[in-house]
């Protein structure tokens, strides 16, 4: 049974995503950061091997159970998303001089004059938002384009913010819907999206109904030369008229003298044409462009078509000096989204959770320089891990373990938590360190019961709605990440 999720249904799921962030029992997202170890093929702990590419050629995440399981075992950090933080947004185009852009039709897709022809754009689009026919530009004000001149190259930039439909040297129309602010352009404008605003000003003006554009589709013949006026646009709406030029007999242009008001769909009669004076006019087609619902401006989400949501994150060096939270001392090479985690048990709120397991280490002996990535073992217990920070000047090593030998699992394939006052060594730099057991304080606002402090993100708590694999990106404590994740509804 032939049938469709309308673009309606895709605006309107951005819209619920959003929304969650606001209602009266929002949900709460986190950003997280992960995955400090190479991509690479390793043993697991049944000893058969897992593929995860290369760093210069990451996998794919798969979409499954196990998949999320695992990625809050070699977890770093993540950072909370607030409602501030997220925007709908829409592919980015730039106006540049020397291309032909579509020009806005409401009817991409149908199928003409009673064949199985489709409709369809100057790009080669059928539907309206496939079809080029939105701008930025340099001023970062946002243009529909409502006529392309027949298909010529748009050699003028739009300038203005005016309600009137804005006509450029290079005979393309335009109607300025708003304008990127300074925020937006900072947090919601990357290379390939914009974020998308209504504005007031242009929705007030709207018209429901309204239309403006009438395009020649066949010029037709034998008609009477001039401009035959008060030709009335026929359909469902009220008051809409043109003005018909004839040249040689046949239609050379249409200018709309009222825009009229509650079409949802228009025609102009050969006979109406014919009677304001255009003779024996015959075998024109003419094509009424009806406006969306509310008018050009009412409501852009729904007319640009803002199924995309981005999410606007960044992780700073300070996060790592103030927190303890989010380390420079080490890469990562995963992002994921996570709606409502725990921390202690209960709902997260902190503006920042450590996902890394903790030690801190006695001041004597005097512990040794401990590296990041290498292997630590505690004999005793048999635990086994792999170093993400060694924060030398409190004398605490923070960690992950996995289910992977050398970095989680022993040989039996067993992954045990390091306990005690077991001395802990690192494979690799041979430094050594025995937890602090007299250590139940915060350092560093991280708190340590008996020298030993788990993560403050509570491992498999909430959803992972969303994971990335990277190619490693190096953090440093001068240094500032920003992280912009578009999601498609």
């Amino acid at each position: 049974m032939p049938a469709i999720i309308t673009n309606k249904f895709r605006i309107n799921n951005a819209e619920q995503f959003l929304e969650s962030f606001t209602e009266s029992s929002p949900n709460i997202y986190y950003l997280g950061i992960g995955k400090p170890q190479a991509h690479a093929t390793q043993t697991r702990g049944d000893l058969r091997t897992e593929n995860q590419g290369t760093d210069t050629a990451p996998l794919t995440p798969e979409d499954s159970i196990a998949n999320e399981f695992f990625t809050f075992d070699d977890a770093l950090a993540a950072k909370k998303i607030t409602s501030s933080d997220i925007q709908q947004v829409v592919p980015r185009r730039d106006w540049t001089t020397g291309t032909v852009y579509d020009y806005y039709r409401h009817d991409y897709g149908a199928r003409v004059t009673g064949t199985t022809t489709t409709q369809s754009a100057n790009s080669g689009a059928t539907a309206l938002l496939d079809s080029t026919f939105y701008v930025v530009s340099s001023a970062y004000n946002v243009y529909k384009v409502l006529d392309n001149n027949g298909d010529a190259a748009s050699t003028v930039e739009p300038t203005g913010t005016s309600t009137s439909i804005l006509t450029t040297g290079d005979g393309y129309k335009w109607k300025y819907m708003y304008t990127l602010s300074a925020a937006q352009q900072s947090n919601f404008l990357s290379t390939d999206f914009m974020g998308v605003a209504t504005n007031s000003t242009v929705s007030s003006a709207a018209v429901d109904g309204a239309i403006n554009i009438v395009k020649i589709k066949s010029a037709g013949s034998g008609g009477t030369n001039g401009s035959h006026t008060g030709v009335a646009i026929r359909g469902d709406g009220s008051s809409g008229e043109v003005t018909v030029t004839i040249s040689s007999g046949a239609i050379s242009a249409i200018t709309v003298t009222n825009v009229g008001s509650g079409y949802t769909f228009g025609y102009i009669r050969l006979a109406d044409i014919n009677s304001a004076g255009g003779g024996s006019l015959s075998g024109a087609e003419l094509d009424c462009i009806i406006e969306p619902k509310g008018g050009h401006g009412k409501n852009a989400l729904e007319e640009l078509g803002a199924f995309f949501v981005m999410l606007n994150t960044t992780f700073t060096g300070s996060e790592a000096s103030n927190s303890g939270d989010f380390t420079v001392a080490n890469d990562f090479r995963k992002i994921f989204l996570l709606r409502d985690p725990q921390s202690g048990g209960s709902a997260a709120s902190a503006n920042t959770l450590r996902a890394t397991k903790a030690i801190r280490f006695a001041s004597s002996p005097t512990p040794g320089t401990f590296t990041a990535d290498e292997e630590i073992n505690q004999a005793s217990t048999g635990a086994v891990g792999k170093v993400v920070e060694w924060d030398s000047s409190n004398r605490i090593l923070y960690y992950i373990q996995t289910r992977f030998n050398d970095e989680g699992v022993d040989t039996n394939g067993n992954l045990t938590a390091f306990s005690g006052t077991n001395v802990v060594t690192g494979q690799s730099s041979s430094a050594t360190g025995t937890p602090d057991a007299d250590s139940d304080s915060t350092v560093n606002n991280v708190s340590f019961t008996n020298g030993y402090s788990t993560a403050e993100l509570d491992a498999d708590s909430g959803d992972i709605i969303y994971l990335e694999n990277r190619t490693p990106i190096t953090r440093a404590s001068d240094q500032t990440e920003n992280v912009k994740l578009i999601v498609e509804f």
